[in-house]
Parts: structure tokens; sequence; C-alpha cells
């Protein structure tokens, strides 16, 4: 994560990146993958596509980039990208 962090260059922002090799927070957000997809593309133990936006330790919003023929949002992961983060949150 942190070669991620200096490579989009979000040390020092208010960006943190973190990661979840366990996946409990994946699971406590019950955002884990669980279409039976093909095992070579990464579905297994993998988290859905997602974005948070939270505020003083609480979540106010959850976006999630899926659909019924594209369960891990590759083909269409607007809906976590930053400007649809950035309309969902802005009045807030």
């Amino acid at each position: 994560m942190q070669a991620w962090s200096i490579d989009q260059k979000t040390i020092g922002s208010m960006v943190n990146m973190m990661g979840d090799p366990s996946g409990a927070f994946t699971d406590g957000l019950d955002l884990r993958m669980t279409h039976e997809g093909p095992p070579s593309v990464g579905i297994i133990g993998r988290s859905k596509r997602f974005a948070l936006y939270v505020d003083d330790g609480e979540v106010k919003h959850v976006a999630v980039s899926e659909g019924e023929d594209d369960p891990a949002g590759d083909a269409n992961p607007e809906a976590s990208c930053a400007p649809a983060m950035l309309e969902a949150v802005k009045d807030l």
C-alpha cells in the first residue's frame, strides 16, 4: 500500500490507503466477493470494488461497483471512482 501511495502521491494528503490482508475489514463491511467466477481472475477471497467516504470515523457514503454480469466491477468501476464519489458526497 505504501508503494501505491507513493505512486499516487497521496502521502501526506487526506487520502489513506489501507490493506486488508486477512479480509476482516471486508467481511465486516459485508463486501467480500462471493461470486463463483473463475479463480484465474482472482475472484476467490477478493473484496468487491468499493469506495468509502468516512468523516471523523463515521461512514457517510458507500459506493460499490458491481453488476449482475460484472460482479467484480472491473468492466464498469465508475460508481466507486473519484468523480462519482465527489458527486455523491458534495451535499453531505
